[in-house]
């Protein structure tokens, strides 16, 4: 009875900051930076020349080794049992034999089963981040409350990373300035847990709506930006990753501060993955090359780069 008192009034803090945040947007400053087209020829050309150097990468033991230390393993399956999880936390923390020093960025799983992965790590004196899908993945469609408290317990239970999604309805609805209330209540939700915020690009309509998105979430707090779910139509694309690497880039400009990317969804082979190394190269720069700025998400992806190695 104590526990449920504890978590009413855990989410009453959250909404109590969540009001006093809402007055802090300044919708028309919002505007004026986000109000820009894309030229769809430079996309075109970045696109074309990420995919020549993905090409050469590809051939570079280095750099396949350095994919794995990207990647965010995940299972997100509606029968995750413990047994899959840990199983997929050995591999992340040994996936290549011939390297013991190789590791994933990290093991991504429902909030359910974070403390089955919280166990066995300890279990075996393992170190790696765990992130997990809180605050209403996929779809975000529920009550603020809820999802805030989704967080706190994920933290709780060993969560250092939280992927969550953003309001997309609020989001199509042209309300950015909800976008960025929920976002930055999320944040602070989050406490120590670096937080990853999902813009579901392939459901926000136009490029225009990936920048508002980027740029609402950054504003916000985000440790990093991440393209999609996994579970929509359309995930992670070269167009819209150009798109939230530009809103990087540009909050860098300004502000100084780096921001992680985080493509995921569809990306299955060492070629698609280096892609994405070869664009965050070209937009960013190579400092943004390790895993505490950039991550991909992905289930399949660690087969194919150990094939190649």
């Amino acid at each position: 009875m104590h526990y449920r008192y504890a978590m009413v009034s855990m989410v009453g803090s959250f909404l109590s900051f969540f009001r006093d945040y809402q007055q802090r947007f300044d919708l028309a400053d919002f505007e004026r930076e986000v109000s820009r087209d894309f030229d769809s020829q430079e996309i075109t050309k970045v696109t074309e020349e990420a995919e020549k150097r993905a090409k050469e990468l590809v051939t570079s033991k280095e750099e396949l080794l350095k994919v794995i230390g990207y990647i965010d393993l995940t299972t997100l399956a509606g029968d995750d049992t413990k047994d899959r999880v840990t199983a997929l936390l050995d591999r992340a923390v040994a996936p290549y034999a011939k390297d013991a020093a190789v590791k994933c960025g990290a093991v991504c799983v429902y909030p359910a089963r974070v403390a089955d992965v919280k166990a066995h790590m300890k279990k075996k004196g393992y170190k790696l981040n765990i992130a997990s899908v809180a605050a209403g993945f996929p779809s975000g469609q529920y009550r603020l409350e809820s999802r805030l408290l989704e967080i706190e317990l994920a933290v709780a239970d060993g969560a250092t990373e939280i992927d969550i999604v953003i309001n997309r309805a609020a989001a199509l609805d042209d309300d950015w300035t909800t976008v960025y209330n929920e976002v930055r209540a999320m944040k602070s939700a989050c406490g120590s847990a670096h937080l990853k915020t999902i813009l579901a690009t392939g459901e926000l309509k136009s490029l225009n709506n990936v920048y508002k998105a980027s740029w609402a979430s950054i504003l916000a707090g985000s440790d990093f930006i991440k393209t999609s779910t996994g579970k929509e139509t359309v995930n992670a694309t070269i167009e819209v990753s150009f798109v939230m690497l530009s809103a990087i880039k540009r909050w860098h400009q300004l502000t100084g501060k780096k921001v992680g990317f985080k493509p995921a969804g569809g990306i299955k082979t060492a070629t698609e993955a280096l892609t994405y190394v070869a664009l965050v190269e070209k937009v960013l720069g190579k400092e943004w090359l390790n895993p505490s700025l950039f991550r991909i998400g992905a289930s399949s992806l660690l087969d194919d780069v150990l094939k190649k190695l």
